[in-house]
């Protein structure tokens, strides 16, 4: 079929493929003539829109026609407007029993905390941007002795840097977030151990993080340490005594429930949320459904779908919880002389996504249909089983990073226009909206969705698909992004306030 048009109220469809003009196109509900060439990706109107009437997708608002529309004409940028009017608010959506799932298992690490990691890496963490260099300095020594070859069960050492950590408040919104993420990835189960180093003035003091005492974390100062080059081996003797002191790691089964699942996308275009974010949650509902833990992030990009969440919350407090971060995101924004629909970025709009709404709406299909549990601040434990939302950026990194630090041992990441990201210590699964692009970059893309825009494949099937690639990398398969060596430096924490 060349047009989708997805609900029956819809004033636009989506072009599964390019349009040539005057082509003669239905969808199912109605027949009409391409006006000009619209690439696929694309909305085109199905029948005639009025200038300044609410325009329609997924059965919500996406905008507002700025001149008139005819049927058959390209809809985009150069007609539809954004208006925060709050019309779609008068809309809701319940939450649905997922279908059940049989019962699954992984191989994992079980931790002496209890919790379950997915990989076994040696972290070495840093209080402060000052210590970075030191950090991969003893990172690069560990994965070049014979370290790895004695204990074969690690899969390396991997320096986790940042670009903060001083020039800041030592009170306040700014300094808590950095702690409680920096606090997150030292406990992370897929970490089997940790160093962190800091340089001795910095703000953010390494008894002022808050990490538990540990036989598997140990801390150090450049400056105590006597300089660069003894500190670089004296972390590299602290790591191999806490190694010493680690049982060979193990994988055992244990059941689907212990998946902390992130929900992510990134480089999305107007097939994200018709195939791979709806068939993530498919594979998010099933998780739910064992007793997992799924979590979608990224506030930004939920802005004009957030009453579909709300109306799913399982009380009133998860609800206005969610709906208090919005509220913090307006006035963030404003702050700053921005605009929440500023973020459709120009490979979204290329991609044929015209509006923060149209976004928003595509992007909360990968929190599927279960209820929503659990709302959290960045860089939270992610402690309720259930669907859960986190409080983060839009940008890739960032939001990643916040789900890492709560606790998500593996990440699915759907893309449209592509993305290379990856993440340590958590394996990140990319999952392409389209074939053109899985063909286009196969080195990067795990699972193809685009089987769905062909007709190839339903959503349950990939969805079906997606849950099997997170069973099996939890498992320890690898996925492209740590085949090809990222993730090292795509720790960033979400930077707040001034830097002094």
């Amino acid at each position: 079929m060349p047009l989708l048009q997805l609900r029956s109220e819809d004033e636009v469809a989506v072009a599964m493929r390019d349009l040539a003009p005057g082509e003669r196109v239905a969808t199912a509900w109605h027949e009409l003539t391409s006006q000009t060439t619209i690439r696929r990706g694309h909305k085109v109107a199905v029948r005639e829109i009025p200038a300044g009437a609410p325009i329609r997708k997924y059965g919500q608002v996406i905008g507002y026609a700025t001149a008139a529309i005819t049927a058959g004409e390209h809809v985009h940028t150069h007609n539809l407007g954004y208006s925060d009017t709050g019309e779609r608010m008068a809309a809701s959506a319940a939450s649905t029993s997922p279908n059940p799932v049989p019962p699954r298992t992984f191989q994992g690490y079980r931790r002496a905390d209890g919790k379950v990691g997915t990989r076994n890496y040696l972290g070495i963490l840093t209080s402060v941007n000052c210590s970075a260099s030191v950090a991969r300095m003893i990172a690069a020594q560990l994965n070049a002795s014979d370290l790895l070859e004695r204990r074969p069960d690690l899969d390396g050492a991997v320096a986790i840097t940042h670009s903060t950590g001083c020039g800041m408040s030592d009170e306040g919104m700014a300094i808590q977030v950095l702690r409680r993420t920096l606090a997150g990835y030292a406990a992370h189960p897929n970490f089997a151990a940790v160093l962190m180093v800091g340089l001795g003035c910095e703000v953010n003091q390494l008894d002022g993080i808050g990490i538990p005492a540990s036989s598997r974390y140990s801390s150090m100062t450049i400056q105590e340490s006597g300089g660069t080059a003894t500190t670089v081996r004296a972390g590299v003797a602290a790591v191999e005594a806490l190694v010493a002191e680690l049982p060979v790691a193990t994988r055992t089964e244990v059941p689907a429930s212990e998946l902390v699942l992130g929900l992510k996308c990134g480089g999305s275009d107007g097939y994200s949320g018709i195939t791979a974010n709806p068939a993530l949650g498919v594979a998010a509902d099933a998780i739910v459904t064992l007793g997992g833990r799924a979590v979608l992030c990224e506030t930004p990009e939920i802005y004009g779908a957030e009453h579909l969440l709300a109306a799913r919350a399982t009380g009133p407090a998860v609800a206005d919880r969610l709906l208090a971060r919005i509220q913090w995101w307006r006035a963030y924004v404003a702050r700053h002389e921005a605009s929440l629909d500023n973020n459709p970025s120009p490979g979204n709009k290329a991609g044929g996504i015209t509006t923060i709404l149209e976004k928003s709406l595509g992007a909360v299909a990968k929190a599927g249909t279960a209820p929503l549990s659990a709302v959290y601040e960045y860089a939270e434990s992610i402690s309720v089983p259930g669907l859960g939302f986190m409080d983060t950026p839009g940008y890739d990194p960032v939001s990643v990073t916040g789900l890492i630090a709560g606790g998500a041992n593996v990440v699915c990441f759907t893309t449209g226009r592509g993305s290379v990201f990856g993440s340590r210590p958590t394996p990140s699964l990319k999952l392409s909206t389209n074939t053109e692009l899985f063909e286009r970059m196969p080195g990067d893309i795990d699972v193809n969705c685009g089987q769905i825009a062909t007709g190839d494949a339903t959503v349950e099937q990939v969805g079906a698909r997606i849950l099997d690639a997170v069973l099996a990398t939890a498992s320890g398969q690898r996925t492209r992004s740590e085949e090809l060596g990222m993730g090292q430096d795509e720790f960033v924490p979400w930077t707040l306030g001034p830097v002094v």
